[in-house]
C-alpha cells in the first residue's frame, strides 16, 4: 500500500515538473513585452469573451508578458492612436522595460503604427495582423452614401451607439468618445492615403510589394488572410462573405491582400478571414490552416530571436 503511495505520489512530481518545464521553455519570451491593440468595434473582454481568443494565455504559457489594451471602438487613426500611446507609456513604467512589441489587428495596424511613428523611443517593432494601410474597398462603398445626408446621420448615429454599448460592456473605465465618422474616413482609401503621407514608416511604395523593415529603430512586419469563408458553424463567415463581394483582388472580407502589407509581409494568404486573424469567432476557425494561436506563437518566437 505503501509503495502504492509512494510511486503515485513520484508520478505527481513528475507530472508538476513536466507542466513547469513545459511553462518555462521560453519559446514567447521576448525581450520586451508584447502590447496587443484591437480594431474597430473591438474590446479587450467582452461579457467574459475576449477580443484577442485565447491568444494571450497561449503567449505567456511560454514566458510572454502581454498587456491587452482598449481604445475608443471608433474614431480616427490619430485620437486611437493616442489613446493607445498613453497605455504604452503606462505599460513601459510598469514593466520597468523600455519599449514595447505592437501588434495591432485592423484598425489597428494604423493605430500601433502611429505610435511607432510619433514615439519610436518606445517601440521594438510593430506588427500588422489583417490592417487596411491602404484603405479598404468595404469603406470606400459605404463613402458613398451622401456626406451630410440624413442617411449619413443615421448610420453615423447607430454605429456610434454600437461602439458606447460596447465599451460600456467591456467595463471599460473610461467612456471612449465614438466618432463612426472618423474611423471611415481613416479607413478608405483617400483617408489611408492621407495617413500614410504623414506616417509613411513601413509602407510599400509599390502596389503589392513590402515596405522598409526597420525605420528609426523599429522593426514592421504584417501578415493576413485571404479566404472569407472558413467554417460553416461560423456565424460571422457570412458577414465576411457579403464583405468580400466589394472586391476585386483576393481579401479577408474586410481587408484587401496588397492593402495589409507592412514592412516584411510574413505571409498574405492564410486561409483565415478577418475575425480568424485574432481566433474569432470563439476558435471557430479552418481546420485546414494553422491554428490562429498558433501564428501568434511563431511570431513572438520570432521577435525573441530578433532580440526584441
Amino acid at each position: 500500500m505503501n509503495n502504492n503511495k509512494t510511486l503515485l505520489a513520484l508520478c505527481i512530481s513528475a507530472l508538476a515538473l513536466a507542466s513547469q518545464a513545459h511553462a518555462s521553455t521560453g519559446y514567447t519570451q521576448t525581450r520586451y513585452p508584447i502590447v496587443l491593440g484591437h480594431g474597430m468595434l473591438g474590446f479587450d473582454s467582452l461579457l467574459g469573451v475576449d477580443y484577442w481568443y485565447g491568444i494571450p494565455a497561449a503567449l505567456r504559457r511560454d514566458g510572454a508578458q502581454v498587456y491587452v489594451t482598449e481604445v475608443s471602438q471608433l474614431n480616427t487613426s490619430e485620437l486611437r492612436g493616442e489613446e493607445l500611446l498613453a497605455q504604452v507609456e503606462e505599460i513601459v513604467a510598469l514593466s520597468g522595460k523600455p519599449k514595447v512589441n505592437l501588434i495591432g489587428h485592423s484598425h489597428g495596424g494604423p493605430t500601433v503604427r502611429y505610435v511607432a511613428a510619433v514615439r519610436p523611443d518606445l517601440v521594438a517593432s510593430v506588427t500588422s495582423v489583417g490592417a487596411p494601410h491602404k484603405g479598404s474597398d468595404v469603406a470606400d462603398l459605404i463613402r458613398n452614401i451622401p456626406e451630410g445626408s440624413a442617411g449619413e446621420a443615421i448610420v453615423a448615429g447607430l454605429v456610434n451607439a454600437i461602439g458606447a454599448l460596447i465599451n460600456f460592456l467591456s467595463g471599460s473605465s473610461s467612456s471612449a468618445p465614438q466618432n463612426s465618422l472618423g474611423s471611415l474616413e481613416s479607413l478608405n482609401s483617400e483617408g489611408a492615403a492621407r495617413f500614410n503621407a504623414k506616417f509613411p514608416q513601413g509602407i510599400p511604395t509599390t502596389a503589392c510589394g513590402e515596405g522598409a523593415y526597420v525605420v528609426n529603430g523599429v522593426r514592421y512586419y504584417s501578415w493576413s488572410g485571404t479566404s472569407p469563408l472558413t467554417n460553416p458553424l461560423d456565424i460571422s463567415d457570412a458577414m465576411m462573405g457579403a464583405g468580400a463581394l466589394a472586391f476585386d483582388e483576393p481579401n479577408d472580407g474586410l481587408v484587401g491582400r496588397c492593402s495589409s502589407h507592412l514592412g516584411m509581409v510574413i505571409r498574405d494568404d492564410y486561409r483565415m478571414n478577418h475575425l480568424d486573424e485574432v481566433n474569432q469567432v470563439l476558435g471557430l476557425t479552418s481546420l485546414f490552416e494553422t491554428d490562429p494561436v498558433t501564428v501568434y506563437r511563431q511570431h513572438a518566437n520570432r521577435l525573441k530571436n530578433a532580440g526584441l
